[in-house]
């Protein structure tokens, strides 16, 4: 994410081993020392494979990007770029690293199989009912879980939609993309939504269907005036890059849309909400979310100490929220088992901020 910058990224890929890395110098996000060639260095080992892209001229971040290779292309020690074949990978194996949020130091590494991460782009694709008319703009970092796979971008090529690129979530960035596309799904977390409510009346559309927001709980105030506001309506999700997602479905009535984070998407995800002693408590209580499903992970990457305080012995993950269920099953974010800040849905340790 452009947020990380040479600490965070010695740390990935200290970890990971990459065989190969792709950065673009000329493009903002590689700006700083993150992205200067000087930190290629500590960045790789001499093996791994570096390909440099230039953004083409004339190219807009409004309208989307248009990338060129550059004449530029070879491994970080400078000799020439050799040929990479492809490789079948079974579908139990890793097929990405998602990062975590809100830990103390380096975000930790989240394995997602194929399998999971595929049978979670699919559930969440029917879920929201999504098909090839569907028009995503992706207002949020990409990389996000979100805006990747709840259904995000995966979810829109796996139904056969469009996606359309905005630099920023901003009501000026996004409401004339939303008219010029007729963008009919978007995604954005809760400070974003209320600049998009402000600015509403000065960017009429009719091509909204529904705006998802997620991150960090929705005041009830600001759910109740995205169908006035905006014309379409609201899907509240509740997700984590380690697997557990819960929708606010079409059917629901207004006091579940409005107050709740929705419910789990899938039949095989099992859900506990556990007191200070470990138990689990009746509907109604709240206390810490744990979870284990068909596509939650089983385990930070080389974590090997703290896997087993995320988890328990039946498998269980302790997501580290608090929430509340309610008898249908929905649950009610009311927050973290830790001292944190939540900006723009990025989770930040507080102790990091001291």
């Amino acid at each position: 994410l452009y947020s990380h910058q040479r600490r965070e990224l010695v740390a990935f890929a200290r970890q990971i081993e990459p065989a190969l890395l792709v950065l673009s110098p000329s493009h903002p996000g590689f700006a700083g020392e993150a992205g200067s060639l000087a930190a290629l260095d500590e960045l790789v080992s001499p093996s791994c494979q570096t390909l440099l892209f230039e953004q083409a001229e004339g190219s807009d971040l409004q309208s989307g990007f248009a990338w060129r290779q550059s004449e530029t292309v070879a491994r970080a020690d400078g000799s020439p770029l050799t040929a990479i074949a492809p490789t079948p990978t079974p579908a139990d194996q890793v097929a990405l690293f998602q990062l975590s949020g809100g830990s103390t130091g380096t975000p930790k590494l989240i394995p997602r199989t194929h399998d999971d991460y595929g049978y979670s782009v699919r559930q969440s694709v029917a879920v929201c009912g999504w098909d090839e008319r569907v028009i995503y703009l992706c207002a949020l970092p990409a990389p996000h879980n979100f805006p990747l796979s709840s259904p995000g971008a995966l979810g829109v090529f796996y139904a056969g939609g469009c996606v359309v690129l905005a630099k920023d979530p901003s009501a000026a960035t996004c409401l004339p993309l939303v008219q010029r596309h007729h963008v009919n799904w978007a995604a954005l977390v809760p400070p974003a939504l209320a600049l998009w409510l402000e600015a509403a009346s000065h960017y009429p559309q009719t091509s909204l269907e529904c705006v998802q927001v997620g991150g960090a709980r929705l005041s009830p105030a600001h759910a109740e005036a995205v169908a006035s506001r905006l014309g379409c309506r609201l899907q509240q999700v509740f997700g984590m890059a380690e697997g557990l997602v819960n929708y606010t479905r079409a059917e629901d009535d207004h006091w579940h849309l409005v107050n709740t984070q929705g419910r789990p998407m899938s039949l095989g995800d099992e859900v506990e909400v556990r007191g200070s002693d470990g138990c689990p408590l009746p509907d109604g209580e709240c206390g810490e979310l744990w979870t284990r499903g068909p596509y939650t992970f089983r385990g930070y990457f080389k974590a090997a100490a703290h896997n087993q305080r995320a988890f328990d012995r039946d498998g269980f993950y302790c997501t580290g929220d608090l929430v509340c269920r309610l008898p249908g099953g929905h649950l009610m974010v009311v927050g973290r088992n830790k001292d944190q800040i939540n900006r723009g849905g990025e989770k930040i340790d507080a102790l990091e901020i001291e």
